[in-house]
């Protein structure tokens, strides 16, 4: 292992969950340091992203072993490199949504799903990009190319990859509509760009009634068992439905023979994992993020910064609806 020349500490302070329960279960501990292993860097962080499924494991509703420490997604500089490791150095600014243990003063991540953050970027502000901006940029950019002649739904128009998406749709010249639950949401989503904004309820018919009766190239819908009819029903013939999460539940099993009836219709079901399988991919989507931040045609909307060592209050606030745009938690 190469280290810095900074002293790295042989132990740093984390959020451990020692049992599953309540935020309270977030605890800020002194645990050790880890150590890079074989294409592996050691990050000390900046900022780690939060995300809904780290609610889900600290709960229980997701069975993780414990003890353990959360999160995926953070920014920081490089502190330590594992063997073989050559695309990355000491010093460097990166940022990352496959980190290990993030929620902690340093952490360990494979150095081929690595972001280069630009020198005129604020790094804590990078944690906010890496998850929701690289499924964005996957979405548009490669299970379905968005080019200008598009129309597009978008589901949950005001949420972290909504925000983003609807940007980077808007920026390749399509014609975006999203829906949101409330006038603060929908307003937030015609900021980013959304040509109309449309409430859950009978969304299909107003699609169709905005297209001439067509129906949408593609639809992204992120919320699942209580969106997928409404986005079947709103495609155009041949059209591609992208489902990529599930905030509402799972889509009970799906009769394919359907999407002969509804047009010749596209499902699809995609991943991140899946979409930063290699280095090079990885490298590409983050450079594209970061030139559109530096463009301004992306702008990230973080909605907090709360203190890692508070991270149980940031729980709170994000399971009670709280919070808009992304928060990230600082060291």
């Amino acid at each position: 292992m190469t280290e810095s020349d900074s002293q790295i500490p042989a132990q740093h302070r984390a959020i451990v969950v020692e049992q599953t329960g309540a935020p309270e279960a977030l605890t800020w501990t002194t645990v050790d340091t880890p150590t890079p292993g074989a294409g592996e860097v050691l990050i000390r962080t900046a900022a780690a992203g939060l995300n809904f499924i780290e609610t889900y494991q600290r709960s229980g509703v997701y069975p993780m072993t414990t003890p353990f420490t959360p999160g995926t997604e953070a920014s920081g500089e490089v502190v330590a490199v594992g063997e073989n490791v050559t695309t990355v150095s000491v010093g460097d600014r990166v940022a990352t949504a496959a980190g290990r243990a993030t929620y902690a003063e340093h952490f360990v991540a494979p150095a081929e799903q690595l972001l280069r953050v630009p020198e005129t970027m604020d790094l804590a502000e990078a944690a906010a990009l890496p998850l929701q901006g690289m499924t964005s940029h996957y979405l548009c950019r490669s299970t379905y190319p968005v080019s200008a002649s598009d129309t597009v739904l978008l589901h949950a128009g005001a949420g972290g990859v909504g925000l983003v998406l609807t940007q980077l749709c808007v920026s390749l010249g399509a014609t975006v509509y999203t829906t949101a639950s409330t006038e603060e949401k929908k307003e937030l989503s015609l900021q980013a760009g959304a040509t109309e904004v449309f409430d859950y309820d009978d969304v299909a018919t107003r699609v169709r009634e905005r297209t001439g009766g067509k129906g949408v190239d593609v639809v992204f819908d992120g919320v699942g068992k209580d969106t997928f009819e409404a986005s079947l029903s709103a495609l155009r013939p041949r059209g591609m439905m992208v489902l990529f999460g599930g905030s509402s539940g799972q889509v009970p099993p799906f009769d394919l023979q359907r999407l002969n009836a509804l047009g010749s219709l596209f499902v699809t079901r995609p991943s991140l994992a899946a979409y930063t399988a290699t280095g090079e991919e990885t490298a590409w989507r983050g450079e594209e993020l970061f030139a559109a931040l530096q463009e301004g045609t992306l702008n990230l909307r973080i909605g907090d910064r709360v203190p890692l060592a508070e991270a149980a209050r940031a729980h709170t606030a994000l399971e009670g609806r709280q919070t808009t745009g992304k928060v990230i938690l600082t060291v």
